[in-house]
């Protein structure tokens, strides 16, 4: 159980780091005003969705990343870096679009493979 709470706690400190250095969001999308995304995980393809919540970002001091964690404690070395698809969206003003991305993780010897879909709302000056 130590060695998994310091793992947990290191993976802390990275993505803190991580946020810590990547560009504001205010910076990359300047007119944006507000960004709501809805987070739904489930897993396989055709799976209904086993957990779903809402992100309401602070755009004035959010960081341009968009790096989530995968909904499955015992998946290692996975998540969904989805960075990269939603500044394109917002970069090319869309209010509303949807972003599905696979886990490349693993759980056990086996592949993670747990499927995020993000459903984004977004409102610009």
């Amino acid at each position: 159980m130590n060695s998994r709470f310091r793992d947990g706690a290191q993976r802390f400190q990275e993505r803190r780091a991580r946020e810590n250095e990547a560009p504001r969001l205010k910076t990359q999308v300047p007119n944006l005003k507000t960004l709501r995304l809805e987070i739904e995980e489930k897993r396989g393809a055709t799976a209904i969705p086993e957990s779903k919540h809402v992100r309401h970002v602070v755009v004035d001091v959010a960081p341009a990343l968009f790096a989530l964690t995968c909904g499955d404690s015992s998946c290692k070395e996975g998540g969904h870096d989805i960075t990269h698809t939603v500044l394109r969206h917002l970069q090319g003003g869309a209010t509303d679009f949807e972003v599905e991305d696979e886990c490349s993780g693993s759980i056990g010897t086996a592949h993670c493979g747990r499927i995020m879909r993000v459903h984004a709302t977004a409102v610009y000056s």
